[in-house]
């Protein structure tokens, strides 16, 4: 397919769904916008009045621009193929991924057209890779999961973590802190609990799926493995209780880590020229890879109390398929009114944020680990920080991903299905999400006691 003589530049799918809707209205931000590379844009689903409604939504105030509303269905391949004929790039804003997104991606990656999802589902993730990946890379598909909050904010924060360590001091963990704040309640939508019972439902799956695929390289990472620690951990640094998060955030960290050691240059572009190769490189040469741990946070225990409850209803009872039945019936009950079918409000999701804090620990020379120094003398720490994460940050990472990718092709691979550090890092996409309200900073640098 000859991507400069689509009818559109990106096809948004599913977008009045929950996030699809707030996807929207972020890309109109860029829809013919000055120096912007979205000119014309579609939307698609199954239902044309939804559509219709959510362009006027994602309008107001203003009347809706002419957007084309195109019929499809996750269900109807034909109808995805058609999809993906007409356009550079299609966002994927349909899940649970697990249940919808492999016809998506079937149809990408045979035609050529670019892909991008906001999935958070680790067994899409990886099968989509294990069968698609060489028909991506050779039909020149660029096929990207996790694409949005799920897991941008944990990739670029762990290169800007590692960043910070200038040789000679090398990283040996980054333990990434999660904390959600809001002035209300914030209520999550009912696709994201969906997707997380699914997860539990298919862990076993996942399992066997990397059972028979060889194994990936891993990085060379300086000094011992770090220990387990407690279950309820008091970090008193940045003054929050925390307990280990099952997200996609580490796998989607490590699957990057393991391309990386094995393209330790990152992955050439279509067509870069010679100062974008040196460029890429040298981002590269200083990126330090390192263990990778995400946990939920909050300054109250009782909340991480509240968390762990939830994790084991999901955990216990998604495991069958009567549980699994309880769990997404009454998703209020479970989550302890954490999710709901309804989603959250417009003043719910206005008046939430999240910082995501990253320690890092290492050591202040790496000829120390030579010496048989095994205790890290070193630490750093950084944060990202940002709005509500699932209808305001992600359309935002999902959106300057997009332009990313319609303005910069030839700087990225020519296709298959990759995950979004490997593609992005090199990117501007640090500072366009700086831009738009996503914020990096370093908090301290400093030695370790004894």
């Amino acid at each position: 397919m000859d991507k400069l003589t689509t009818h559109f530049d990106l096809i948004i799918l599913g977008a009045s769904g929950f996030t699809g809707k707030y996807v929207v209205r972020e890309a109109l931000k860029f829809l013919n916008a000055p120096s912007s590379p979205l000119k014309i844009i579609a939307l698609a689903g199954r239902n044309p009045q939804k559509l219709s409604q959510t362009l006027e939504w994602a309008s107001h105030p203003h009347p809706p621009p002419p957007v084309p509303i195109l019929a499809a269905d996750t269900a109807d391949p034909p109808s995805l193929r058609r999809l993906a004929a007409q356009t550079r790039l299609v966002l994927n804003c349909v899940g649970p991924f697990r249940l919808h997104g492999e016809p998506v991606v079937a149809a990408c990656a045979e035609s050529g057209c670019d892909y991008l999802d906001i999935c958070g589902e680790p067994e899409f993730m990886e099968r989509m890779e294990a069968a698609y990946h060489e028909a991506a890379a050779k039909s020149g598909s660029l096929v990207i999961s996790a694409c949005g909050f799920d897991s941008v904010p944990a990739e670029l924060g762990l290169m800007f973590n590692s960043r910070q360590w200038s040789s000679p001091s090398v990283p040996n963990r980054v333990e990434a802190y999660l904390s959600l704040e809001s002035e209300k309640r914030v209520v999550g939508n009912f696709g994201t609990f969906e997707s997380a019972v699914l997860g539990v439902a298919n862990a076993e799956k996942l399992m066997e799926l990397r059972r028979s695929r060889p194994r990936r390289a891993r990085p060379v990472i300086p000094g011992p493995s770090p220990p387990k620690g407690p279950i309820i951990e008091h970090q008193k640094k940045i003054g929050l209780w925390a307990v280990k998060l099952p997200s996609a955030d580490a796998i989607v960290v490590r699957r990057t880590l393991a391309t990386l050691t094995e393209n330790p240059h990152g992955l050439p572009g279509v067509d870069e020229s010679a100062e974008q190769v040196k460029k890429r490189e040298t981002f590269w040469s200083t990126v330090n890879p390192a263990h990778f741990v995400v946990k939920i946070a909050s300054k109250s225990i009782f909340s991480i109390f509240g968390f762990i409850t939830v994790g084991m209803f999901i955990g216990l009872l998604g495991r069958f398929a009567v549980g699994r039945w309880l769990l997404l019936k009454f998703p209020s009950v479970f989550s302890l009114g954490g999710f709901r079918k309804k989603g959250p409000t417009e003043d719910e999701v206005r008046s939430a944020s999240f910082k995501m804090w990253f320690v890092g620990n290492g050591f202040s020379n790496s000829a120390f680990v030579a010496q048989g120094n095994k205790k890290p003398d070193m630490e750093i720490i950084t944060r990202v920080m940002g709005p509500e994460i699932g209808y305001l940050t992600t359309p935002i990472i999902l959106i300057q991903c997009a332009l990313i990718l319609l303005r910069q092709r030839d700087n990225l691979p020519k296709g298959g299905v990759l995950t979004p550090g490997i593609v992005f890092g090199p990117t501007d996409l640090q500072e366009r999400l700086q831009e738009n309200g996503i914020s990096f900073d370093v908090i301290s640098k400093s030695a370790l006691s004894a």
